[in-house]
């Protein structure tokens, strides 16, 4: 589609119509042929002697010529511009980390996935959060990994796709097998260090209790909450196991509650997809998005063919006088 960025520009298209209407024609002075008995013939008939005028006409093909290259040079000056179609883009309005324990005690087989086959917990975590993440339009999605120490598996991304495929790779021990979980935290809270988003989300999964962390997880909670960051905390162990597999909820609820954040506990599949709705429930968020059409200036095309006809039309006028110069001679 072609619009104009000036389009008032064309009212100055009867601008010379109006000055041929209001001004008068143009006068060119000549002098009369010289004879010496004028005055005596102007004795004769009675006459008088006065200065006078020519007149010269326009062919009207050389005014409707003229008027067309008018008309070119406003439609330049109204700078036409061709508009493609628009393009949405989402603009992120709050940043989600995803906090996933890769333990040894993760390998457990205690979950089933949606076929209901007997897989360990890593495998069934993976599965929900596969759906959670396709719901996560407008979301910009982190992902960090921890065990013996926390690693970045995914930077704030809106590409979710990536996020996904790189969550499917992820493997029990690949950061060793215990369970630091105050220095994911800790390693989440730089991540959003340069975050603008006023709403930061960390959502943090485990099923084990802290035994490798240079911070306490409480009190990189607490810092967490200075930061603006609420920390939503699922536990998938067993609270009666003893040693690295025991799930410490007393710990856990502690860091959801410095947050503001709440702590869930889910024993198979079905109550962790029951967890990640209730959170999808607790943020919601309006989803901002920018609209916009690219634009690419046309205004050298009648611009160019004005210069064109314009050089045409004096090289035809050139040949013509040429051509009268000869013959007259």
């Amino acid at each position: 589609m072609i619009s104009f960025l000036h389009p008032w520009l064309f009212l100055l298209a009867v601008l010379p119509l109006l000055l041929r209407m209001v001004l008068p024609p143009f006068r060119e002075p000549r002098q009369a042929v010289r004879v010496p008995w004028f005055r005596r013939v102007l004795d004769l008939v009675g006459g008088k002697a006065h200065e006078g005028a020519v007149v010269a006409e326009t062919p009207w093909r050389t005014i409707l010529f003229r008027y067309l290259l008018w008309l070119l040079l406003l439609t330049a000056l109204a700078r036409p511009q061709w508009v493609e179609p628009a393009i949405s883009r989402v603009t992120p309005t709050r940043d989600l980390l995803l906090l996933v324990d890769l333990s040894g005690s993760m390998e457990t087989k205690d979950f089933k996935n949606k076929e209901g086959e007997q897989v360990d917990r890593l495998t069934a975590v993976k599965e929900v959060l596969d759906d959670f993440l396709t719901r996560r339009e407008g979301d910009r999605v982190g992902l960090i990994v921890f065990g013996n120490a926390a690693f970045v598996q995914v930077p704030f991304t809106q590409d979710l796709t990536v996020c996904r495929q790189l969550l499917d790779e992820m493997a029990t021990r690949m950061a060793g097998p215990r369970t630091a979980f105050g220095d994911a935290i800790g390693l989440g809270i730089t991540l959003f260090a340069k975050s603008e988003n006023q709403d930061k989300l960390i959502i943090a999964l485990t099923d084990g209790n802290d035994t490798g962390s240079k911070v306490p997880p409480a009190e990189a909670a607490s810092i967490a909450s200075d930061q603006g960051i609420m920390i939503h905390v699922v536990g998938v162990g067993d609270p009666a196991a003893t040693g690295e597999e025991k799930l410490d909820e007393a710990a856990l609820t502690q860091v959801a509650k410095n947050t503001g954040g709440s702590y869930f506990h889910a024993n198979d599949r079905a109550e962790l997809e029951g967890i990640y709705e209730q959170i999808d429930q607790m943020g919601t968020r309006e989803i901002e998005s920018e609209s916009y059409r690219p634009r690419s200036d046309l205004f050298h095309w009648p611009l160019s063919l004005c210069l064109l006809l314009s050089l045409c039309a004096q090289l035809v006028t050139m040949l013509r006088t040429n051509r009268s110069g000869g013959a007259h001679v």
